[in-house]
């Protein structure tokens, strides 16, 4: 068994909406049945009982070491904790060759269980050994080190439940909401607009004190000190007992309580200088209260008891805390509800305060206190008192997050209850945390728990927002990149800032921001994370889908030109049209729920994605008697077509007519694929909501030249004669540029052409044949890069497909594209037509341009 090209799925993809780690696999002929290797699945099971069944792919058949791995990786993952449920394995035109996906939820566990899902193979074949718990506990640790912790991953979850889409900008806690000019991003339980100076205030515990005290919260009287002995003159003060712990703390780091002596408070001051400055304040006696504040109300609040063991009389503290650590909800760190309780230094000092060591026997129900403080990182346990809080509880503690000027904000308070005023009880708040913990919420070990990550998605995003702008994908054979700049110039018309992937870059707000081709997901992400980006629109290309899946999680509006005769088949085991609609249709089946897929009616293959749309269809047309046109409109659904001289919208009764004499880039009409083209920008403009008469601006202003769209049929002007230059590269692109030339005047017609080597055969032949019945001149160029092909076999095909032409008189074969168009330049007389087909766009553009320029100059 060999596997290769391994690469994760990053977005919706070809197989599922599920991320995915893909990888091609291929199989021997004995390794193409595993009931017929002897022995093979009873070791397997040995080895990883947990594997579950073995099943063939959809339709039957034997089971190969494919599928093995495919259902091993999946098992993996599901005994390591991981939710994943999606896994496939299918055949591809190669015999033994097959696709195995299988659906992750942290990229390196995926992988890692790939890994070792083919470890566990060979192990079953003899070769090697495997240690099932032994793999399961490293990526359960593996899962539990990559994913979100508890409290960023509640806030995520909640945004998930909004249809707010998210995206992971950093191993750690931060993450952003929403796209482009609406997005939100938060670190961990922080967000985005709270301001560094508030984060500051809230560390130095000295002046959080002064600010609240100011504010009338009541608060502990104590001060920082800078030496033990004046920490015992503040502690006398004050009044004993006291609190030593650290200026700028968190998490109960270096705090001890409950100090009544000059010994102790030596020792604590010890243990709080590790941290930093030491603060001494007085003792309020009672319980330890976190109460979670977000924006301007209390959302939760939970009763704090420190990390502590029942003494039965029989067993050491040693012996009881390992009992309480084998509650499966305590862990290490934060990914579980609780953690482990750690019997080291500080809490053998906190035991001796007791008159205990870890060796100790406690009574019969004596309490044995293992911490000073009750945060839960360090073994504690949280009660949920929310329903219990007094009004005027809440309203100090909204109104001490204030004053810091914290947006989400943890205020640990110190009472003997949360049922009565702090006045009346002599209690206060000790400290305001910014980025505080959510455990003891979300999952409290005792009593309701909160969902506080929603309260959190409120504050980012008004009710109704889900953070989402107006997103348009495009994609099919021909017209994608056209269609993707008309999309975009609509957007500007309408006022906004846009955001467009196309094969010649990235733009933003009309700025070119990364060139090449960017038809990619890469490209799309990047134009989302942009904070200029008001509305997107995206070029979506075959090769990005397969390398890594879409971009984003769903569009509002997807768009399919066309599929025609295909192109780029027999890549990637994308064989025939069929195969290619399959992969382009994925942009339809995510389109929103409130969306609109916008599909050419008179391509069967394009017209047959609408059952896929989750959304609505607009179907497009040039005729609008087209069967499916006529249904489509007779059931009151959305449509656009051609009339006579105009572009004409319809739903229902309703009407909106657009002259063609009004859009430049036809020409009157005159160029068919680029009425096409418009028909399906109007048709996404009026998915999006656009006003018609923005649509009317938009498209009115559209000019067909260089810089709105370059390499789409630019016409120029060279002494008389009529450049036109265009990036079709397949036999539909050909067919579409010889209807649009035949449309205009011109008497001798010549051709620039090449190839490209990623081709089939008969694709590269079938472009000179069908330009063979309609060009004079033929002047044939070597692509600069012949992709696979050994030197002048693209240029052989070329003539090939010339051999029978019943026009064509005239071809020359030449090296260098820029040495081509020169030669067809130098043959022209007023009144003639020449045809460029460029490979390289913005250099043969630049290059053409200057030559009219030079020829308009010497004229």
């Amino acid at each position: 068994m060999d596997v290769s090209r391994t690469r994760a799925l990053r977005g919706p993809n070809l197989w599922s909406r599920h991320m995915a780690i893909e990888a091609v696999v291929a199989c021997s002929e004995t390794e193409r049945a595993v009931g017929q290797m002897a022995g093979f699945e009873a070791r397997l099971r040995a080895l990883f009982p947990a594997i579950g069944a073995l099943h063939p792919e959809t339709g039957g058949g034997d089971v190969s070491l494919a599928h093995v791995l495919q259902t091993a990786a999946l098992a993996l993952q599901a005994q390591a904790g991981c939710p994943v449920t999606f896994a496939r394995t299918t055949a591809t035109s190669d015999v033994g060759v097959y696709q195995v996906v299988v659906e992750y939820s942290e990229e390196a566990v995926g992988r890692k269980a790939f890994e070792y899902a083919q470890q566990l193979i060979e192990a079953a074949l003899g070769n090697g050994s495997f240690d099932a718990n032994a793999v399961i506990a490293e990526l359960r640790e593996l899962d539990e080190d990559e994913r979100l912790g508890p409290s960023t991953g509640s806030i995520v979850e909640a945004a998930v439940a909004r249809g707010i889409p998210y995206r992971r900008l950093t191993r750690g806690s931060m993450v952003q909401f929403g796209w482009g000019s609406k997005q939100r991003r938060i670190q961990a339980a922080e967000v985005d607009s709270t301001s560094a100076v508030a984060e500051s205030i809230g560390q130095d515990k000295d002046l959080t004190k002064r600010l609240l005290h100011a504010a009338g919260v009541p608060v502990p009287l104590g001060k920082p000190v800078e030496s033990v002995d004046e920490a015992w003159e503040v502690a006398l003060k004050v009044g004993l007992p006291v609190v030593v712990k650290p200026q700028d703390g968190n998490q109960g780091k270096g705090v001890t309580v409950n100090i009544t002596d000059r010994a102790q408070l030596e020792e604590a001051y010890k243990n709080a200088a590790d941290y930093g400055t030491v603060m001494v304040e007085r003792f309020l006696p009672g319980h330890d209260f976190r109460l979670l504040v977000v924006g301007d109300q209390l959302v939760a609040a939970a009763r704090r008891e420190p990390p502590q063991v029942l003494g039965d009389g029989e067993h050491t503290v040693r012996q009881l805390v390992e009992v309480v650590n084998q509650d499966p909800r305590r862990g290490e760190g934060h990914a579980t509800s609780l953690t482990k309780i750690r019997l080291d230094d500080i809490a053998v000092a906190r035991l001796a305060m007791q008159g205990l060591t870890p060796d100790s026997v406690p009574e019969k129900g004596q309490r044995v206190i293992l911490r000073n403080n009750a945060n839960l990182s360090t073994g504690g346990t949280a009660t949920d008192v929310t329903d219990d809080v007094h009004p005027e509880v809440a309203a100090r503690a909204v109104a001490a997050a204030q004053m810091v000027g914290l947006h989400i904000c943890g205020v640990d308070m110190v009472a003997e209850t949360v049922l009565r005023p702090l006045e009346e009880q002599g209690g206060g708040f000790v400290e305001v945390n910014a980025a505080p913990g959510l455990r003891m919420h979300l999952a409290p070990s005792y009593g309701k728990p909160r969902n506080v990550g929603a309260a959190m998605v409120d504050k980012l995003f008004a009710h109704g927002d889900d953070g989402r702008i107006p997103t348009v994908a495009v994609t099919g054979t021909n017209g994608k990149t056209t269609t993707a700049r008309l999309m975009a110039h609509l957007f500007t018309a309408q006022g906004l800032r846009v955001g467009m992937t196309n094969t010649d870059g990235v733009y933003v707000n009309g700025r070119q921001i990364d060139s090449g081709d960017c038809s990619g997901p890469k490209s799309a992400r990047n134009v989302l994370l942009h904070p200029e980006v008001d509305a997107a629109v995206f070029e979506t290309a075959r090769g990005g889908i397969l390398r890594e899946g879409l971009g984003f999680d769903r569009c509002q509006v997807a768009v399919v030109t066309n599929i025609g005769a295909g192109d780029h088949l027999g890549l990637n085991y994308i064989t025939t049209v069929e195969d290619l609609a399959v992969l382009k249709r994925v942009i339809v089946q995510n389109v929103a729920p409130t969306g609109y897929a916008v599909l050419n009616a008179a391509d069967p293959i394009v017209a047959a994605m609408a059952s896929a749309c989750p959304g609505k269809v607009i179907y497009f047309a040039s005729d609008r008697h087209h069967p499916v046109m006529v249904t489509h409109r007779a059931q009151g659904h959305r449509t656009v077509y051609v009339d006579g001289e105009s572009i004409v919208a319809s739903e229902g009764s309703w009407r909106e007519t657009i002259h063609l004499r009004d859009v430049p880039i036809t020409r009157n009409g005159k160029i068919g694929f680029q009425v096409e083209n418009v028909m399906a920008a109007v048709a996404a403009a009026w998915g999006v909501g656009m006003p018609w008469q923005t649509i009317r601006r938009g498209l009115s202003g559209f000019v067909n030249d260089s810089d709105n769209a370059p390499g789409r049929f630019n016409i120029m002007d060279y002494r008389g004669a009529t450049v036109i230059a265009d990036y079709g590269h397949n036999p539909d692109a050909m067919r579409a540029l010889v209807q649009a030339v035949d449309a205009l005047p011109g008497n001798r017609r010549s051709v620039v052409i090449s190839g490209a080597g990623d081709r089939r055969d008969e694709d590269i032949r079938d472009q000179t044949v069908i330009l063979g019945a309609a060009f004079d001149d033929v002047i044939l160029y070597q692509d600069a890069a012949q992709r696979g092909r050994a030197d002048g076999e693209v240029m052989a095909l070329l003539r090939e497909g010339l051999a029978g032409a019943s026009r064509t008189k005239h071809i020359e074969e030449i090296r260098g594209e820029f040495i081509a168009i020169d030669t067809a330049l130098a043959r022209l007389q007023p009144g003639d037509l020449c045809l460029v087909l460029v490979d390289q766009v913005e250099e043969a553009l630049a290059h053409l341009a200057q030559r009219c320029t030079e020829a308009g100059a010497s004229a």
